[in-house]
């Protein structure tokens, strides 16, 4: 989870790689509607997100094994979705800072998400909260850091089935 540009796509991808578990991008699960509107330049509002999110946890209930998606998930009350499709779901939450995350996302042209939504995205954003399944890591730092400090830090019971 994170804010748009914050690699959750990128690191999604690799931690699955390493878990050896499915992967998803919630970006492809979007309605043209949506795309059209954040394409625009309009932040979606928590009724565009609704349907989205109901698709993202039918996906994850779907892999009760174990999946990574990757998905922005801001709000508590979309985890909280989230969670009810799949109650074990834990949150790897991409942090950055405003002027990291501008530069990524400068560097990705052609993406649907204008740079110019990344204010409300930080806006929106809710950090974990200590109740909740999951952890923090800083994106400044290479990915295969970020995959390592993930897979060190948590137990994931369906690669060491695996192992």
């Amino acid at each position: 989870m994170g804010v748009s540009g914050s690699g959750k796509s990128t690191v999604g991808a690799a931690v699955a790689q390493r878990l050896r578990v499915p992967f998803a991008d919630a970006d492809d699960l979007h309605p043209p509607a949506n795309i059209a509107k954040m394409t625009a330049g309009h932040a979606l509002d928590d009724h565009d997100r609704g349907p989205w999110l109901e698709a993202i946890g039918e996906w994850l209930a779907a892999h009760p094994g174990g999946a990574v998606m990757s998905c922005s998930a801001l709000k508590r009350a979309y985890r909280d979705q989230l969670r009810h499709h799949a109650a074990g779901v834990a949150f790897l939450h991409l942090e950055g800072s405003r002027e990291v995350i501008g530069r990524r996302q400068a560097s990705r042209p052609g993406h649907f998400m204008p740079a110019s939504l990344l204010t409300s995205q930080f806006e929106t954003l809710e950090p974990l909260q200590p109740d909740e399944h999951g952890l923090v890591i800083d994106v400044d730092q290479s990915v295969d850091a970020i995959v390592e400090e993930y897979v060190r830090t948590t137990q994931h019971p369906a690669t060491e089935e695996k192992n």
